[in-house]
């Protein structure tokens, strides 16, 4: 098993790593509230961009027109960022995506994959066994069922990964008041938090529908 280095993840050390971000792979989701998910997801890459975090996105199935392009929400958040599109099921296996993110040059991976079972478990897996450190956000990812979700969690955590969730994440890339990033703290948490409080006192689930 992976043993991650202890302490914090500074954010010269990062790169974040969002995975299969579609409407239709949302569509899979049940038992959590995908509107969360997709806040979360954003949040991350409002916050990576605003700070320097290189940022690698994937998608899959778009280019076969069986996938949906990436939610607009995230490519809205990082515009110089294009999704690496493919076939495989496990984007690590896909080598314009290792490519990408062994361009960034960094070997902590902050990584968040819809949904958990397979977009994100297995590429984060790989991942580990490739020799990366992985913290995966685990409030900004979600599955069929949460079962699911729960196993896949447990998976990666036994293979060495570290959870994580939004807030927590962003608090540790800047960490310091003084910090001159603490200032995009200032703009995108009162707003992120507003915005997860009105959604959790009306949560709301979706039924679920196939992938194609």
């Amino acid at each position: 098993m992976n043993q991650p280095r202890v302490g914090f993840w500074d954010r010269s050390d990062c790169a974040l790593v969002l995975i299969d971000y579609q409407e239709n792979v949302l569509d899979l989701i049940f038992e959590q509230d995908r509107r969360i998910i997709e806040l979360n997801a954003r949040t991350l890459a409002k916050f990576a961009a605003a700070i320097d975090i290189p940022v690698v996105l994937s998608t899959v199935g778009v280019e076969m027109g069986v996938g949906k392009p990436m939610l607009p929400s995230i490519t809205t958040a990082v515009p110089e960022v294009k999704p690496i599109d493919r076939s495989n099921m496990n984007a690590w296996e896909d080598y314009k995506f290792r490519d990408a993110v062994r361009a960034t040059g960094r070997n902590r991976l902050v990584m968040g994959g819809i949904v958990t079972t397979n977009c994100l478990a297995v590429a984060g897996v790989r991942a580990l066994a490739d020799g990366y450190e992985v913290m995966f956000i685990e409030d900004a990812v979600a599955d069929a069922a949460k079962e699911h979700h729960d196993m896949a969690v447990l998976r990666l955590v036994q293979a060495g990964a570290t959870p994580n969730t939004t807030i927590t994440m962003t608090a540790e890339w800047f960490r310091d008041w003084k910090s001159p990033y603490a200032d995009v703290a200032r703009k995108l948490w009162v707003p992120y938090k507003e915005e997860w409080a009105a959604l959790k006192r009306a949560p709301k689930l979706f039924e679920p529908q196939g992938m194609v």
